[in-house]
């Protein structure tokens, strides 16, 4: 028999090893995106600040913008900052859960207003309620950047010392209330209480 037609190459071994490893590693991370899929807490991504200082800002006030708010001026006592737009429709979903939130008045809920226009944020909450103690307008971006801020509605929780303690990417709902937001601001008011110098007795006789 002539040796002109030619035996089809087989794969080198380490070769079928590699593709297996792939095929293996993409099934498990398909795997992994359908288990994600049915879980509440899908949308919660770890941010870079978390334990670190709240970057710094200077802001004017959605409602007066000749008033300019720092981030040093919110400090002494924690906040919550919620990021959203009147262009937002998940911000809208959050909405009512934020505003039953807010009237629990536990912790002061403060709005950053980003990429928006002043006259539509100001009718949206006119329209939906304002749950804000005031509201920030980052209406360029700029800052937001300094946040890492990439989407809205986003939600951090920062200390009274100005330390980033927990981030939310999503719309809030009652369970990331309820599992995630409530635990780490009872964290956060635990650690003042142990932080803040003991009371002073009564005077002796």
């Amino acid at each position: 028999m002539s040796d002109s037609t030619a035996r089809p190459q087989r794969l080198p071994p380490v070769a079928l090893v590699l593709g297996v490893l792939f095929f293996a590693g993409l099934l498990g991370l398909m795997l992994f995106g359908v288990k994600r899929s049915g879980d509440p807490d899908r949308d919660s991504l770890p941010s870079a600040l978390i334990g670190k200082p709240a970057p710094d800002f200077s802001l004017p006030v959605l409602h007066d913008p000749s008033i300019q708010v720092t981030g040093q001026q919110l400090r002494g006592a924690p906040y919550l900052l919620n990021v959203w737009g009147s262009w937002c429709p998940a911000c809208r979903d959050e909405h009512p859960v934020l505003t039953r939130f807010a009237l629990t008045k536990r912790v002061r809920v403060i709005g950053y207003n980003w990429k928006d226009e002043r006259a539509d944020a100001l009718q949206w909450l006119e329209r939906l309620g304002n749950p804000y103690l005031l509201v920030l307008a980052d209406t360029d971006g700029r800052t937001a950047l300094d946040w890492g801020i990439a989407a809205a509605p986003e939600t951090f929780l920062v200390d009274g010392n100005g330390i980033v303690r927990w981030k939310y990417s999503g719309a809030l709902t009652e369970t990331v209330m309820t599992r995630q937001l409530l635990p780490a601001l009872q964290k956060v008011e635990d650690d003042a209480r142990r932080a803040a110098p003991p009371a002073r007795g009564g005077a002796t006789r």
